[in-house]
């Protein structure tokens, strides 16, 4: 169903009546038309379409489930904040913009450490969406470790398991017990177990 809504380009059913999120889809559709997710090829539109749903599911406002479906639009595309401010509203872009790296950081450790208490300084709204992004992102991880896919080296693998691990105390303070810190909490566990490549997996 998910699969058949991103190559149509038609709105998925959890936006029924969300007018605002619903134009969030659309314009995210438009922008990372094109791309793919590495871990198994499918469209790169299924991951904000991902991270919507968990915030969906989870309770959360229309105006967090639409930062939820553009939360990667300003690197991932060239859309600026200045874009999804006019288009979106100062909330929904404050939300992106709190998400998102800043390139400017040339070092990747020290860039996802800030972009980690950039997120702990937003509130906790932010802190939904970037729970919702990494859940979403630690699923990807297992399918290409299940699949034994791509070509990602065990230093890069390791890097991003070492920032989930960080996000998820840093969430953990945030937002405490919320299910969706849950979840990570439960996918990253569940990564120590998945071979192939269990040495990766251990000490998060």
């Amino acid at each position: 169903m998910i699969q058949t809504a991103i190559t149509n380009t038609q709105r998925p059913s959890y936006l029924d009546g969300l007018r605002v999120a619903s134009e969030a889809f659309e314009f995210v559709a438009e922008r990372h038309a094109g791309q793919f997710r590495d871990a198994d090829a499918a469209p790169f539109l299924l991951h904000p379409l991902e991270v919507g749903a968990v915030l969906f599911v989870f309770g959360y406002p229309e105006h967090v489930v639409a930062a939820g479906l553009l939360h990667d639009i300003l690197e991932s595309s060239n859309t600026s904040a200045v874009e999804v401010r006019v288009r979106f509203g100062p909330e929904i872009a404050r939300l992106v913009e709190a998400v998102s790296e800043n390139p400017a950081v040339a070092d990747p450790v020290e860039r996802k450490a800030r972009l980690r208490r950039q997120v702990a300084a937003a509130g906790p709204e932010a802190a939904a969406v970037f729970a919702a992004d990494k859940l979403s992102k630690v699923r990807e991880i297992r399918i290409r470790a299940a699949c034994d896919a791509g070509s990602a080296s065990d230093e890069a693998v390791r890097r991003k398991l070492d920032h989930y691990a960080a996000s998820r105390r840093m969430l953990e303070q945030q937002l405490g017990d919320h299910p969706v810190v849950q979840a990570l909490a439960f996918e990253l566990e569940a990564l120590q177990a998945l071979p192939p490549q269990r040495s990766l997996f251990t000490g998060l």
